[in-house]
């Protein structure tokens, strides 16, 4: 068999002792070749491997447990249009005591700043036209719809520092909201700014702290 194979006896004897895990795959395929044998690769995924997103779920994680602590509701992805799932906001956090919803949008990755800056106020507009169509009448019979905020969890990474770095009035234009402020409205439940804000988490997800908005 060594001559139709092509391999010298020493190695011959290692496969047969089974040690050929060094040996090319051609050199299987030549010896099943000459067993009558067929030789098969099979590639699986690792069952311990984590989900495609799980950077973003970690995210998720993060603001869920902190907006279950601070005392909300909370929703993982919310559908802001209920008729089409699809659209959905990362996560919804809900007082229901203060009217209060809020929207967050969690970041792994930034890539279409503008893309993603429309998308997040679509969804603003879609939750607040179904909190005024579903919202509880008063006393007197007018609605009581909960008031919509939106905020931004970007991982901290060094690409998305250098992002925020590089177009500081795009984004502080896009997120006047106190970033300060909206850190302790997530993790502590304190009445959070009227505008948009964009807060960071660290790299491991573990923790919320404040963006600092360009001076002036």
């Amino acid at each position: 068999m060594s001559v139709e194979v092509g391999l010298g006896q020493t190695t011959i004897s290692l496969l047969e002792r089974g040690h050929g895990g060094r040996l090319s795959l051609d050199t299987w395929q030549r010896l099943a070749l000459a067993l009558g044998r067929t030789a098969r690769l099979i590639l699986t995924a690792d069952d311990q491997a984590g989900p495609a997103d799980a950077g973003h779920l970690a995210i998720q994680e993060l603001v869920l447990r902190l907006g279950r602590t601070a005392g909300y509701a909370q929703t993982f992805e919310l559908a802001t249009r209920p008729a089409d799932p699809a659209r959905s906001a990362d996560v919804g956090l809900r007082d229901d005591r203060r009217r209060l919803l809020i929207l967050v949008e969690c970041w792994n990755t930034i890539g279409d700043i503008g893309a993603a800056a429309r998308s997040s106020e679509r969804k603003r507009a879609e939750a607040e036209a179904l909190a005024v169509a579903t919202a509880p009448l008063d006393a007197d019979g007018r609605a009581q719809p909960s008031r919509v905020r939106v905020c931004w969890v970007v991982r901290a990474t060094a690409r998305n520092r250098a992002l925020l770095a590089r177009y500081p009035e795009v984004f502080a234009a896009r997120f006047p909201g106190s970033s300060a402020g909206w850190t302790r409205a997530l993790a502590g439940g304190a009445e959070p700014p009227t505008g948009a804000g964009l807060v960071w988490c660290d790299v491991a997800a573990t923790r919320l702290f404040a963006w600092r908005h360009p001076p002036g």
